[in-house]
């Protein structure tokens, strides 16, 4: 493929999953490599301007009293994987710059840090298109002083050399103050001002992300040296043609700024216009409405076709109800009795009404013969065992347990079970059987509520307390396939969120919400068929989520191949994207110990595990899978001084495998 058949397939590069961030990786090195402008006459050639940079060079050492490194050796060109026009040549980075090096860490760390004072570039404020200072943190006067080596200049490069932004730099503009930088920025100073932009260019292209990634050092985190930067090596074209080329690259820069602002904003009306076919095919599902659905599929994600056939399926619009049906109503007066008998055997006491007459504004859209009793009028719910309890003298049993982390939506994930120890009487009140729903009591939005079913996978299971049992008094009349159909449908979801208890980044419901929840409820006959339908329809749903996802990893392959075939690279995102890997160090203990009443798991692990562990551990070993949830617990049982922090605690980061 050359640049001319690429242009031809411009719009199938452009629309692909990072497909604009190709555009920019070509215009760069097509930039780089000499390709993007056509040679003008008596413009000279890189020789005379090699010499140029020469004489600064010695210019700067004779008249600045400079202490310059000797200068590289010379670039062979022949060795070199990519060609260049005959008119430029190769030269090193280290012959390009009168200063290569990156900054320090002040004496005292963040501690000399002030309110106001000195910029103190960090990695988080170079960006490619410039240094960012919204989140800068200061110096005084008096440090930056002592730092005279990593003082920044205007139209200095500064380039990230360590971390997950490796290989991101700006130029500090003309009027750019006095700042310093960390040591994970290095200053790279042209010999002359005038090379700084395309050499910002040929930094960003392929070609000079290729080589900072492939030559960096260090095995936990990325790095590079000085050593290692002067030795790259970089194509040089005439002075005049240099800017030609940032012209160009500007220009086409902007364009593809605009394409994207255009694919931004397109994005964020394609769900709207998703949500309102689909809200309009519920309101009245007809064969008009149905076809925007399926004939214009960038109009209608897979997830809002998911959500149409579940809201749908449980309003009784996707079968009909046939002449030998049951009636709903003799369901639900038998289902009545049942869960009276069932509730009383299972948790050994009369139950208190639930207090809620209104019914949600979907009831009404119900068909006729259908009815929509509380969860609580026809299924019983159970809250499930507390972790960390004092059983001390008291006979015991160890049990497998179902945790939060075990229960997603539509399935469970068993391949990490854990084991509770539980009183043996409570054995029977606490084992799941074959059948029962399993709901979860909260964490994260998407996370509220979640239902899968349990079907006896492992023996004698039990579940801990952030999780409901539901439990049919009739599994054959009362479908648990329906209940999580609900459940895990559009109306269920937005039961649980209506009402749900919210923190900051977490919602919850409890025992008393899921009981007044209302359930449509039609016959057994109408549950079957609907829920045959539904699963056949989200197979459907789930075989076009396949073919648009293949049809993305396509035109992404696509994207990716058409750039590298013109640009003689194989620079791909993945090489990019290498976090460094860091985890949260402190040693936690046990402080004064807690009562058989309190609520203090995590104290309990630690006395169970020696009275010492590092949060990290203590976070595998305790049941709350959200960071934020153990968090909160670990603050709690800290100010009740059943846990205490000996040490402050750190961050450090850890070799990547």
């Amino acid at each position: 493929m050359n640049e001319v058949t690429f242009l031809h397939n411009f719009k199938d590069v452009a629309n692909a999953p990072g497909g604009v961030q190709r555009l920019r990786e070509l215009v760069l090195q097509l930039a780089a490599t000499g390709r993007l402008v056509p040679r003008v006459a008596n413009e000279g050639d890189s020789e005379s301007l090699a010499v140029a940079i020469c004489d600064e060079r010695e210019r700067l050492a004779d008249e600045g009293g400079l202490r310059l490194a000797a200068a590289l050796p010379d670039v062979d060109s022949g060795s070199q994987s990519v060609s260049v026009p005959d008119h430029w040549r190769w030269i090193r980075l280290g012959n390009l710059a009168s200063k290569i090096g990156s900054g320090s860490t002040p004496r005292g760390g963040s501690k000399v840090y002030v309110n106001d004072g000195i910029p103190f570039l960090r990695s988080q404020n170079i960006w490619n298109d410039g240094v960012r200072l919204d989140d800068v943190v200061f110096i005084s006067a008096e440090t930056h002083g002592k730092m005279r080596n990593t003082h920044v200049k205007p139209n200095d490069i500064l380039l990230n050399i360590t971390g997950a932004s490796l290989g991101r730099c700006a130029i500090a503009p003309v009027d750019f103050p006095a700042a310093n930088v960390s040591q994970h920025v290095t200053i790279i100073r042209p010999l002359l001002t005038e090379t700084r932009h395309f050499l910002h260019i040929c930094l960003l292209a392929p070609l000079g992300q290729g080589m900072i990634w492939g030559r960096q050092v260090g095995m936990a985190r990325e790095g590079l040296s000085k050593k290692v930067l002067e030795q790259f090596e970089i194509p040089l074209p005439p002075l005049e043609e240099q800017k030609r080329i940032v012209t160009k690259v500007d220009e086409l820069m902007r364009l593809c700024d605009r394409l994207e602002a255009q694919q931004q904003e397109r994005e964020k009306l394609l769900p709207l216009l998703s949500r309102a076919n689909h809200a309009r095919f519920v309101a009245k599902p007809t064969v008009s409405h149905l076809e925007p659905l399926f004939q214009r599929p960038r109009l209608s994600s897979t997830e809002d076709l998911r959500n149409t056939v579940l809201t749908l399926g449980v309003t009784g619009r996707l079968t009909q109800r046939l002449p030998g049906d049951d009636s709903a109503m003799t369901l639900l007066k038998e289902m009545q009795e049942q869960q009276t008998l069932l509730h009383q055997a299972i948790v050994g006491r009369n139950r208190t009404a639930v207090s809620n007459a209104v019914l949600p504004e979907w009831a009404s859209k119900l068909p006729d013969s259908w009815e929509t009793p509380h969860f609580d009028d026809v299924l019983v719910i159970t809250s499930g065992i507390t972790k960390g309890r004092n059983l001390a003298g008291r006979r015991t049993v160890r049990l497998p347990y179902l945790r939060v982390a075990n229960v997603q939506r539509w399935q469970l994930s068993l391949e990490q079970m854990k084991e509770i120890e539980i009183l043996e009487e409570e054995r029977e009140r606490y084992r799941l059987l074959r059948g029962d729903i399993v709901m979860i009591e909260g964490g994260d939005w998407d996370k509220l509520g979640r239902a899968a079913i349990w079907n006896e996978e492992i023996k004698d299971c039990v579940f801990q307390n952030h999780i409901f049992r539901v439990r049919s008094p009739d599994k054959t009349k009362l479908l648990p396939e329906w209940v999580m159909l609900f459940a895990n449908s559009p109306l269920g979801r937005e039961y649980f969120e209506s009402c749900s208890k919210q923190t900051t980044n977490l919602a919850s419901i409890n025992m008393t919400q899921l009981r007044a929840c209302r359930l449509p409820l039609p016959s057994t006959a109408e549950q079957k068929r609907i829920v045959d339908k539904v699963k056949y329809l989200l197979e459907l749903v789930d075989r076009l989520d396949g073919k648009k996802s293949v049809a993305a990893d396509t035109a992404q392959l696509f994207a990716t191949a058409a750039v590298a075939a013109i640009t003689s690279t194989e620079f791909t995102e993945n090489e990019r994207m290498k976090p460094p890997i860091i985890e949260v160090v402190t040693a936690l203990k046990v402080g004064k110990k807690p009562k058989t009443r309190d609520v203090a798991p995590l104290a309990t692990i630690l006395l169970q595990t020696g009275g010492e562990a590092s949060a990290k551990e203590l976070w595998k070993q305790s049941d709350l899978l959200e960071i934020d949830a153990f968090y909160r617990q670990l603050k709690t049982e800290m100010a009740k001084g059943w846990i205490t922090e000996p040490e402050k605690a750190f961050v450090k980061e850890v070799e990547v495998q």
